[in-house]
């Protein structure tokens, strides 16, 4: 199991520290944001990192929804039922939910599938920033604070037409930012491609707060900030 450096298990229970939780970030996903970095003052498990445990325990269903509650600290003990219905949530031991999870269809249980769809997508995924948000904000005229650039994950779905495939790749076909007020939200639309064949579609939708007017020497700022990020690892 590829993703077993960047958790422990004890029964059901699963726990990311911050190390392994910045070390998927980093090493899996290209995701550099620093709130994933140990020590981080507002520090938080990656939310790729949870979609892709879920599909690393449960499988890979046709139509999946992730919708996201909570933001997990270091160590934070969740657990993971050990059977599951349609629709399940992943919570920790105060019964606080983290993880809402929907699924339909048929199952894939091959590791290399998941493996390859988890890689694919996370890697998308952790381009979000610089190559999609930061071109829409200039785009729209707003910027998140550049002091404490914050955005939330909120969810992500998709809807295979079938499961005959094994390696994957992800492409953006839409984009879309809704303002209201300071806050901003994100729809991202992509399409799941084995070869030239398309295998499915799906979404993912993020939120900005605290938006400001956009000024482009401090949105190149964050740009160059986050770039360091990368150069530093």
């Amino acid at each position: 199991m590829f993703l077993a450096p960047y958790f422990s298990k004890q029964d059901q229970t699963l726990a990311v520290s911050a190390q392994q939780a910045s070390d998927f970030a980093k090493k899996i996903a290209q995701d550099f944001n620093p709130i994933h970095d140990v020590g981080a003052k507002r520090f938080c498990v990656p939310g790729d990192l949870l979609f892709s445990l879920v599909l690393t325990q449960y499988g890979l269903s046709q139509k999946m929804r992730f919708s996201f509650a909570g933001m997990v600290g270091d160590g934070v003990e969740l657990i993971f039922p050990e059977t599951v219905a349609d629709s399940f949530s992943i919570c920790d031991r105060r019964d606080k939910t983290y993880l809402h999870v929907e699924r339909h269809g048929d199952i894939s249980r091959c590791d290399a599938q998941t493996e390859a769809f988890i890689r694919s997508y996370v890697a998308f995924s952790g381009l979000n920033f610089i190559h999609i948000l930061v071109p829409m904000m200039k785009q729209h005229q707003v910027m998140i604070n550049p002091d404490r650039p914050l955005v939330i994950y909120e969810s992500m779905s998709f809807d295979l037409t079938t499961l005959d495939f094994v390696d994957v790749s992800l492409s953006l076909v839409d984009q879309e930012l809704k303002i209201d007020g300071k806050r901003g939200d994100v729809t991202l639309t992509f399409e799941l491609h084995s070869g030239d064949t398309l295998v499915g579609t799906g979404v993912k939708t993020l939120v900005m707060s605290g938006l400001r007017p956009y000024e482009e020497d401090k949105a190149q700022q964050m740009c160059a900030q986050y770039e360091s990020y990368r150069d530093a690892f």
